[in-house]
């Protein structure tokens, strides 16, 4: 499959969106009749939202192919029941099924709004989850050098804002390798103490550090621009968490806590354009479980958290893509212990307005033992740059130009562009 091919697939070849320059300030977006019919409601402005499953999540178990039997020898006591059973898989196609701890998002795929790029992944073999996140949060399998992540590289071709540095955010205390370059990024902390000032909002701590960074450098302009997107933030997390006091609405808790107040952030102002979150606890090398258990007590509040996020952009859900993403896959067979080990082919997750959804994309490889990667895991027929090059192109509308820079040893390839992307 080309990458002509994947995009059709997926539904963003009908976005007929154009760059022009305006001067060296930024560009304008021209959009086709067809873009904004398609686009719904949504304020057109189109924002990206990654959530990464450190640990490296079963898509074996996610995306269930219930229709083949060697599913079911390799596993005989993890493996999720067939659709109708107790437990079982949620029937998508016939013969790929969703974790039944998955059913908060079947509303989302009945409405097209829903997709999966199965036997999907790094092509890099690594099974140290160190290794195989940093190179698919840089972009650049293989590559122990590469300095920035892919999101912050993308940041740097979108429109650029003049009234707010505010136009990435991450959740968590520290920058991810992903979210780390020369762009601004705000940092908005996670859970309930996430509006709540910290040193640098000290008046003295403030206006120390405003001193020894009060040049006209860079470092000292990239200070500024940092501590204006998060003074910007802090105002904004508090303002809409006020309003919600006064509706009398109750705070979710855990993962939707989070979703919830991103989605209400991207939802209010569109100059945000790109988000990160990360959520752990999916090396399962013990306990897995089935269509119950450990997996599937942690892939319930994710699934709930997605929809919370769906449901808080409000109509800028039409112009949003969610693409969640795990570092590897994990192995075909079950262990001596009742779970899975460190694998490869995995499925990548595409939430939004905008996809052709209700479909599992990609080229499935079969799970009989000639189609397995070393005899052992799921291979892989899809690299994510490819699902990820895609998005950024018709969807975040970035120039074919630009996918050099942000996915760079992967558009410079051997075999040309065409022959590498899908």
């Amino acid at each position: 499959m080309n990458r002509r091919e994947f995009i059709r697939h997926v539904g963003l070849a009908g976005s007929g969106a154009v760059l022009l320059p305006i001067g060296l300030s930024g560009c304008a977006v021209v959009a086709s009749d067809a873009t904004l019919q398609a686009a719904g409601k949504g304020d057109r402005a189109p924002r990206m939202v990654v959530v990464f499953m450190r640990g490296a999540v079963d898509g074996l178990s996610v995306v269930v192919p219930h229709g083949d039997q060697e599913y079911y020898r390799a596993r005989p006591t993890i493996a999720v029941a067939r659709p109708g059973q107790v437990n079982g898989a949620i029937d998508l196609d016939g013969y790929f099924g969703l974790h039944p701890a998955l059913h908060p998002l079947m509303p989302y795929w009945r409405g097209g709004k829903l997709a999966f790029v199965h036997a999907s992944g790094s092509p890099d073999g690594s099974r140290s989850h160190f290794e195989a996140q940093d190179y698919m949060e840089t972009g650049t399998p293989g590559q122990h050098s590469t300095r920035d992540g892919w999101m912050n590289r993308l940041l740097g071709y979108l429109p650029r804002s003049e009234q707010t540095p505010l136009q990435a955010l991450t959740l968590g205390e520290a920058t991810p390798r992903i979210m780390s370059g020369r762009q601004v990024v705000a940092n908005m902390p996670s859970g309930r103490t996430a509006a709540r000032p910290g040193m640098i909002d000290q008046p003295r701590v403030s206006q120390a550090f405003a001193a020894l960074y009060g040049g006209d450098d860079a470092l000292a302009m990239a200070f500024r621009d940092g501590l204006a997107a998060r003074r910007e933030l802090l105002a904004e997390i508090n303002s809409q968490e006020q309003q919600m006091a006064n509706n009398g609405a109750p705070l979710p808790t855990g993962l939707s806590l989070d979703t919830a107040r991103l989605g209400r952030l991207m939802r209010g102002d569109a100059r945000i354009r790109l988000g990160f979150l990360a959520v752990g606890g999916w090396d399962t090398h013990i306990n897995q479980g089935n269509g119950a258990g450990q997996l599937a007590a942690r892939l319930a509040p994710l699934a709930n958290g997605l929809a919370t996020l769906a449901q808080e952009l409000g109509p800028a859900f039409d112009d949003t893509v969610i693409v969640v993403m795990s570092e590897f896959g994990r192995t075909f067979r079950e262990n001596g212990n009742g779970g899975t080990d460190h694998g490869h082919g995995n499925a990548m997750w595409l939430l939004g307005g905008g996809l052709r959804g209700g479909k599992i994309h990609g080229q499935w490889p079969g799970l009989d033992q000639r189609a397995l990667n070393e005899g052992r895991d799921l291979a892989i027929t899809t690299d994510f740059r490819r699902v990820l090059s895609a998005l950024a192109e018709k969807h975040m509308r970035v120039s074919d130009g630009a996918l050099a820079d942000i996915f760079p040893r992967y558009a410079s390839g051997a075999g040309g562009r065409d022959a590498i992307f899908i």
